[in-house]
């Protein structure tokens, strides 16, 4: 599992530059998972919701472009620089000044009990330490019938992955590097996603965890996955 303190260091090294990285080494595509995650939000019709590991903050600020505005967002994540691009990105539209960012570990969440209606995660349950952990945590804080939403890398099919692992190993951080000057950090997030789970071992994961009705949609020939699950 990753060491918290490393995670943390290397998201505050590219804070500044990882809105560009990931729109390009996504070819923009980044834009288009969100927006499936908040259409599923969006039909769970939630009153408060809480986007845990929000890092500069794109997923809750789609969230607030896509909710109802009497939705509660609180975005959280445990390092602090790339909160504050969030919060400086927070100034560009009216309708996201009511969003609000805290610091806070998914070890341990600083929340009451039942205090969310839905939770979203979007690709930072793999950076997280302990799986098990942060997930139940998820679930501590979700009211009755909550819903949880992990957007997620996950392993693509079988024929795309010669292209994607070699894409990872040797396109993503020469990139990245130029982008951001810490071809280090995407050296890790590149093998972390190709040891992460399948589909079905991360939805075996959030079962362990307590949630029920678990449900993964594979995206862009499976290289992403979005798990959707009920309290």
């Amino acid at each position: 599992m990753p060491d918290p303190q490393a995670v943390n260091s290397m998201f505050a090294r590219i804070a500044g530059r990882y809105d560009l990285a990931n729109h390009l080494l996504s070819g923009g595509a980044d834009y288009w998972w969100r927006q499936r995650l908040v259409r599923a939000v969006h039909d769970a019709r939630p009153r408060a919701v809480l986007d845990l590991a929000t890092g500069s903050g794109d997923l809750a600020f789609a969230l607030a472009d896509g909710l109802p505005g009497s939705t509660k967002i609180t975005g959280m994540d445990f390092c602090q620089p790339m909160l504050d691009e969030a919060v400086k990105k927070r100034a560009a539209r009216p309708r996201w000044a009511a969003i609000e960012f805290r610091p806070g570990d998914g070890m341990a969440l600083p929340l009451p009990d039942r205090s969310y209606d839905a939770v979203t995660i979007s690709f930072g349950l793999r950076n997280m330490a302990d799986r098990h952990q942060a997930l139940s945590e998820m679930r501590r804080v979700l009211r009755p019938d909550g819903r949880l939403f992990v957007l997620e890398f996950s392993q693509p099919v079988f024929w795309f992955r010669p292209f994607y692992y070699a894409y990872l190993k040797l396109i993503l951080p020469t990139i990245a590097g130029l982008v951001t000057g810490d071809r280090t950090a995407y050296e890790y997030l590149g093998g972390s996603i190709e040891l992460f789970p399948t589909r079905a071992g991360i939805a075996a994961e959030i079962h362990r965890a307590g949630f029920k009705s678990v449900h993964a949609t594979p995206l862009t020939f499976g290289i992403v996955a979005l798990h959707e699950a009920r309290v």
